[in-house]
């Protein structure tokens, strides 16, 4: 029966090379192509003409990503600025609210061997307040689905969003300008900036990370032919993988650039050049975003499903619950669980009327679900990763770094990113498909959980070694001379160095991926939503960051490193543990068959 399956789908994709007409080759591609025996043969226009392998060649033949289109590196640039921004202006936060304004000063600018600060509010209410702004920078993005998803697009939304940023980094400025840095008033201003910006930010990411990987269009694996005559599997999976690797290595130039450019443009200028050098970068977006207008791959809002994706669960959970809670999570977790719920089951008066879609849908919602369950560990991930950005920050000015701003430390995150990002699309993961190793997202996953474990432990290591060196010994971040002057430890800062690059390998092993399992989880017309829950994970991984802030002050932050070292570390066993069954179904569940969901017009 396969056999002759397969014979009737490649009869009905040479009848469909007779048509001209566009609309008349979808038309009878639907009518003979039986989606729950052969998704793979879709003949849409981005597959029209290709040849697609056989389930022998699915095990046997190696299997490549394809080309990146152009489209994708349009909008990657859009980020590569948004995140000059984002991270020019925040890695510099630290310093502006933990440390006092120099005496005298009225730009914060500290020069070579002095302390740029402004706020003076100390470390506490710096990680408090930093870990405050990654929270609402990622709660935010739920409220960017909604607006994408259901009325306006994510090109519309990110366009609005650009607008609400600007505005936030406008504020941030007066914040940091001669004459409002002097006085109380530049913390209301600072807090205003925040929120502003924070909301800009989350109606961004949102919708960004989905759109650069639509302008990939092909979703059905496929066979080509090498220039060395070897016949391959182009893999639409590997191909979004390989569309976030180089996003995020966009990001990450964008983030090394203006780290390094405002840490310095703080030390030896002041706070409001460090935050008005982003804005004018920032500029940048709506100018890209205007001159591709036209060329961007863009999927129309089709209204709110999440309603119908709610209810959906809802019918499927008729009947499954029970006094006894482990019966419950037995029958919810069942591998029939979403089989009463499709549309095929129920004909005539039985079918519900808001029951507007197909199977195919259904099945989708089932895979991203799961994809949601995935992404509920990843909060713990993020409280190791959130380390960069405050703590460390700190811990480097106890050390010795002749000069060197504190805070420039942190950039070897997004160095070591630029480095390792292309060796691993272009080397590494090659090498392992060729080996016959299945690298796959949820074993990548695991192994950042790992990675990420062993940064904190160096961290934790190197933070022992600064109170058993420093003269005041576990009280080494406010060690000061009769002057005061800081007394710091004869610790070198680049001992951070193993921290950093630790650091860079768990995100691409884990976020990296993180973004490519949201993207292939998801059903088209929830992308933004699905993105967004991903990226929630990391407003709770702040949240949690906040129970811990009692840690973030000497003399226990060798007991925090360690504790965030023994979170990932278990969360990363018992994750595997988790999802090893899932990670099995990782090639049937990329190329299930794409269902649909009627419009309010036609329902």
């Amino acid at each position: 029966m396969a056999g002759l399956q397969q014979d009737v789908d490649i009869a009905a994709t040479a009848e469909l090379a007779r048509h001209d007409d566009y609309k008349e080759k979808s038309e009878l591609a639907d009518s003979h192509i039986n989606h729950s025996d052969s998704s793979e043969l879709g003949v849409d226009d981005a597959h029209y003409g290709l040849e697609f392998p056989t389930e022998e060649e699915r095990v046997t033949l190696r299997r490549v990503a394809d080309k990146i289109p152009w489209n994708a590196y349009l909008i990657a640039f859009v980020e590569l600025a948004e995140r000059f921004s984002f991270y020019g202006s925040s890695v510099v936060f630290t310093n502006f609210i933990q440390q006092p304004l120099p005496k005298g000063s009225h730009t914060g600018a500290g020069f070579l061997l002095g302390q740029s600060g402004a706020l003076g509010l100390g470390q506490r209410a710096s990680t408090g307040l930093t870990t405050f702004y990654q929270f609402w920078c990622y709660v935010t993005p739920l409220l960017g689905a909604y607006i994408a998803d259901a009325h306006l697009g994510r090109f519309n939304t990110i366009c609005i969003a650009v607008l609400i940023a600007l505005v936030g980094h406008i504020i941030l400025i007066i914040s940091a300008i001669p004459g409002v840095i002097e006085h109380k008033s530049a913390a209301g201003a600072f807090a205003v900036a925040l929120i502003v910006m924070g909301l800009g930010t989350g109606l961004f990411k949102s919708n960004i990370s989905p759109l650069v990987a639509e302008q990939y269009k092909r979703t059905k694996l496929f066979v080509s032919t090498t220039k060395s005559g070897e016949r391959v599997i182009v893999d639409p999976a590997l191909t979004v993988s390989r569309v976030y690797m180089y996003f995020y290595l966009f990001i990450n130039i964008g983030a090394l650039v203006g780290q390094i450019g405002m840490t310095y443009s703080e030390k030896y200028v002041g706070f409001w050049l460090a935050y008005t050098l982003p804005t004018v970068i920032f500029l940048l977006c709506p100018i890209v975003l205007y001159i591709g207008r036209t060329r961007y791959v863009r999927s129309p809002p089709t209204g709110s499903v999440l309603a119908t994706a709610v209810r959906l669960w809802r019918y499927a959970a008729r009947g499954r619950w029970s006094w006894n809670p482990v019966t419950t999570m037995r029958n919810l977790t069942a591998p029939d669980f979403w089989e009463n719920a499709k549309p095929s089951r129920h004909t005539g008066e039985s079918k519900p009327k808001w029951m507007n879609f197909d199977d195919q849908w259904v099945d989708e919602v089932k895979r991203g679900l799961k994809a949601c369950g995935v992404f509920c560990w990843f909060p713990i991930y993020w409280l190791t990763y959130n380390q960069l950005n405050n703590n460390l920050t700190s811990q480097a000015a106890t050390m010795v770094t002749n000069g060197l701003p504190n805070d420039v430390l942190s950039n070897l995150d997004p160095f070591a990113l630029i480095i390792f990002i292309p060796l691993c699309d272009l080397i590494f993961y090659p090498a392992l498909r060729r080996w016959g190793v299945n690298f796959s997202a949820l074993k990548k996953i695991t192994a950042g959980f790992f990675t990420g474990a062993a940064a904190m432990i160096w961290a934790a290591v190197v933070q022992h070694y600064i109170y058993k060196t420093n003269q005041c010994g576990d009280q080494a971040a406010t060690c000061a001379d009769a002057d005061g002057n800081p007394i710091v430890s004869p610790l070198n800062v680049w001992i951070q160095t193993g921290s950093y690059v630790l650091i860079a390998f768990s995100e691409i092993f884990a976020s990296i991926t993180g973004l490519e399992y949201a993207f292939t989880k998801a059903p088209t017309n929830m992308r933004s939503l699905v993105m967004s829950v991903f990226l929630f994970a990391s407003a709770i991984a702040s949240a949690l960051g906040e129970a811990f802030v009692s840690l973030s002050a000497d003399p226990l932050l060798v007991w925090n490193y360690g504790t965030m070292a023994v979170l990932a570390g278990v969360a990363g066993v018992i994750f595997w543990i988790s999802v090893r069954k899932l990670d099995s179904q990782e090639d049937r569940l990329n190329n299930m068959a794409a269902g649909h969901v009627a419009t309010e017009k036609a329902y």
